[in-house]
């Protein structure tokens, strides 16, 4: 073989050496599409500041978090999650803080097969099912602690108001799926959109309807307008919020109002009130004692119990893909998503996570509490 001939051989055999090593990354690259501005800056601020008290490191391999707000929009959503896939080489997505918007990053995390770790309760369908899963307590185990509360006081009549999208539609549809028999007729729908600065009169048409409870299927600081607007026009009845509302800014918005709104929230929201036996107790006091330290006493909110529980998981699945592939991968990205499957009883302080290839939440009933407002302050609810 002459000269010319070895010396391409050992050029292609240096390139072939190279290449995967090119393909590999020195740190895992976590893409995060927040709604940090626009009318769900109240979820997605606090899921923002989480990432405070997240490790640097999980595995010996350092974590290289960036982080895009999307508003609230579904198109800048989809335009975040292409991003990440395609300038940062992303390994996993984080997004996004409402179901419309998450929708939009599952779909693309789908099509191109990136985990991705939803901070909304989206639903899911077989198309977006594969390379999603949802951090926060899906609609049927955390509406269930209402609707037994509510027949437990004899509620026979609900009135319901929510968002004119999709997160309404899930409270509106468990509603219906999970009451049918216990007795309860749902007597007034009302919707309003997460902008919107006024619902007078869904509220007067609510009042109207003279139910025995009306459920409120809102999050952040939208949540507290219904609650303010009927009991400032003179409701008398239960007020149940969703696990949407469970935060301080409820409290704030509300105010007065607040006192005695019975909320179904999770664990991260009263982990004092756990036994120590609770697998959510010591990441729930764990964060809560970070955040209101940084942030303000009784600042602790559950949309900051979903980023960091991302990483919870995470510091159990990435040791366990780390086993058989490298950042930067395909092959890396595919053993994120088998050790999802694999893990089991993973701590967090929303809940203990088991997912399944058919089970997208993970959770159980250890992921939902029912709180009440005394004093402005969370408290459990009898």
């Amino acid at each position: 073989m002459s000269k010319l001939h070895l010396a391409i051989a050992a050029v292609a055999a240096a390139l072939a050496v190279a290449s995967p090593a090119e393909a590999q990354s020195p740190e895992i690259t976590i893409g995060l599409s927040l709604s940090t501005t626009g009318p769900a800056a109240a979820l997605g601020v606090p899921s923002r500041n989480a990432l405070d008290f997240v490790p640097k490191e999980i595995g010996g391999v350092p974590l290289k978090l960036i982080v895009l707000d999307d508003g609230g929009d579904p198109t800048a959503a989809t335009t975040n999650a292409r991003r990440f896939v395609t300038e940062s080489k992303a390994d996993l997505i984080v997004g996004s803080s409402i179901v419309p918007t998450s929708i939009a990053i599952s779909a693309v995390a789908n099509e191109v097969g990136v985990p991705h770790f939803s901070l909304s309760p989206m639903p899911f369908t077989p198309a977006r099912e594969k390379w999603s899963v949802d951090m926060p307590q899906p609609v049927e185990i955390v509406g269930k602690v209402m609707y037994d509360h509510m027949k437990a006081n004899g509620v026979k009549t609900v009135g319901y108001i929510g968002y004119s999208d999709s997160y309404g539609d899930l409270w509106f549809n468990d509603f219906k799926t999970q009451t049918g028999g216990l007795g309860m007729k749902m007597v007034a729908d009302e919707r309003f959109a997460r902008p919107d600065t006024s619902i007078t009169g869904q509220a007067l048409k609510l009042i109207a309807a003279n139910p025995d409870a009306i459920l409120i299927g809102a999050a952040g600081t939208g949540a507290g307008m219904p609650q303010s607007e009927l009991r400032d026009r003179g409701y008398k009845g239960l007020i149940y919020q969703t696990h949407g509302a469970a935060s301080s800014d409820f409290i704030r918005i509300a105010g007065k109002s607040a006192e005695g709104v019975l909320m179904a929230a999770g664990p991260v929201m009263y982990p004092e009130g756990q036994p120590d036996s609770a697998l959510t107790k010591k990441p729930g006091l764990e964060l809560n004692t970070a955040y209101e330290a940084k942030y303000g006493a009784n600042s602790r909110s559950q949309f900051a119990g979903h980023s960091y529980d991302v990483f919870e998981v995470l510091k159990r699945i990435v040791p366990v893909a780390l086993k058989t592939a490298k950042p930067g991968t395909p092959e890396f990205r595919e053993a994120i998503r088998q050790a999802l499957l694999t893990e089991r009883e993973i701590p967090a302080s929303q809940g203990v996570y088991n997912y399944t290839d058919k089970d997208r939440n993970g959770v159980d009933d250890r992921s939902r509490i029912l709180l009440t407002v005394k004093d402005g302050k969370y408290v459990p609810a009898k």
